[in-house]
């Protein structure tokens, strides 16, 4: 008796501690990543659901249809298929989970099992592609699922791979780095290892770092390309060979004029502070005034990703020019983006533009494909995409009248970039 008429006593003290409970409960869902599934309405889709290692993943989103349910064929995308630019947009329009890290510490946990689910093996190779081998240099930081897919990519078994991650990196992306490097005898982690800072030397010298190993490396590369995590190829290995071999020993690379505002990036004396952007640290630019380059050097801009030809790599290791260069562009804002464009039209260096040449732009260049969002309406039509740093991202739109690049960065005539 007595219990029965303490519930009816106590009534409010007992609707209290519901709702505590209610709010704890809902609180601890939205940890578990609950919420996009049960609170928002624009569906869930799910990348390589197979493989990932959560256990709540695979159980909590066993109703939900996965990628194989839209069978995406890239080439139409490219030919401006409706259909196939139709399942993108549906795609766009869902909450999308990709793999951790973790899930790729998992996956290159045992490389046999790893490179079978992959199907290494079954990769084609034809003499040209083995006989003329390729060099790269990756500089990474983040998404570790983005750097295993793009080597998956770009891998023969005949070239040889760098990979070097910033050093602030998440430990669990290192981890996946170096089982991923672990699994195959030509790809290795870069022997020095930097802390890279947005527009500072130290992503000119992760590339360094690269470069300087993939010259001891046994197998008689032809021509290195740097990339980040977010390039993707646009051609095959077979491709790749049949545009290195058109250039006969000359370099690929954007080379222009710099304007008065790119001017000030290396005129004046720039320190690594903290600043309230994007960014922790980058370079800022003080009121001190730089001495002029050494060697009597014309400053030429471009941007930070190339193709070189080893003979220009060799150069640039063992010639004095290169080696002052550097180290006066230590203290300047993004010297990634001037050294490469500057080194290409020194007198003599192997592949040399000269300096009365015209201006190498980007769009003339083909080592990337970017869509700029400033040169939208000018150059090319108005993108459905979204941009980051102006850069275009997330879009399915093709690229009419232009050349096809070797890469393309952040989903966009060799890379994708």
């Amino acid at each position: 008796m007595k219990g029965y008429m303490c519930s009816s006593k106590y009534p409010l003290r007992q609707k209290i501690f519901i709702l505590f409970l209610t709010l704890w409960l809902l609180s601890l869902l939205k940890l578990l990543n609950v919420k996009r599934s049960y609170f928002s309405g624009k569906g869930i889709y799910l990348v390589e659901r197979s493989l990932s290692t959560s256990s709540y993943v695979r159980n909590r989103y066993t109703f939900v249809i996965g990628e194989s349910r839209y069978k995406i064929n890239c080439s139409h995308i490219y030919e401006q298929e409706p259909v196939e630019i139709g399942k993108t947009l549906e795609i766009r329009r869902k909450d999308i989970i990709d793999l951790d890290d973790e899930d790729v510490i998992e996956m290159t946990s045992d490389c046999k099992v790893y490179q079978a689910i992959r199907r290494y093996h079954l990769k084609p190779v034809s003499v040209e592609e083995q006989k003329f081998p390729i060099a790269y240099s990756l500089v990474v930081h983040k998404d570790a699922i983005m750097v295993e897919r793009l080597i998956h990519a770009i891998y023969n078994s005949h070239n040889v791979y760098c990979i070097h991650y910033d050093q602030k990196s998440p430990n669990t992306f290192k981890l996946a780095m170096d089982n991923l490097a672990r699994c195959f005898s030509n790809i290795f982690i870069a022997s020095k290892l930097e802390t890279v800072e947005y527009a500072h030397i130290s992503r000119l010298q992760a590339d360094f770092n690269c470069l300087s190993d993939l010259l001891k490396s046994h197998i008689p590369w032809k021509y290195v390309i740097n990339l980040c995590g977010q390039d993707f190829p646009l051609k095959s290995n077979f491709e790749l060979v049949t545009e290195l071999k058109k250039l006969n020993g000359a370099n690929m690379l954007e080379s222009v004029k710099p304007s008065n505002s790119k001017k000030e990036r290396f005129t004046y004396h720039h320190e690594l502070k903290i600043v309230p952007y994007d960014y922790m640290l980058m370079p800022v630019r003080t009121n001190i005034s730089k001495e002029a380059p050494p060697h009597n050097i014309e400053i030429f801009v471009g941007s930070a990703y190339f193709v070189l030809s080893r003979a220009f790599v060799n150069y640039t290791f063992n010639n004095p020019l290169a080696k002052d260069f550097f180290e006066w562009s230590k203290d300047t804002y993004s010297p990634d983006e001037h050294f490469w464009a500057t080194m290409i039209r020194v007198p003599g260096i192997p592949g040399e533009i000269s300096r009365s040449a015209q201006d190498v732009t980007d769009l003339q260049s083909k080592t990337r494909l970017v869509k700029w969002n400033y040169l939208e309406d000018h150059f090319y039509p108005p993108c459905t995409g979204s941009h980051l740093r102006s850069v275009l991202f997330r879009h399915a739109n093709t690229w009419e009248n232009l050349q096809i690049p070797l890469f393309k960065r952040r989903p966009t005539p060799l890379f994708f970039k």
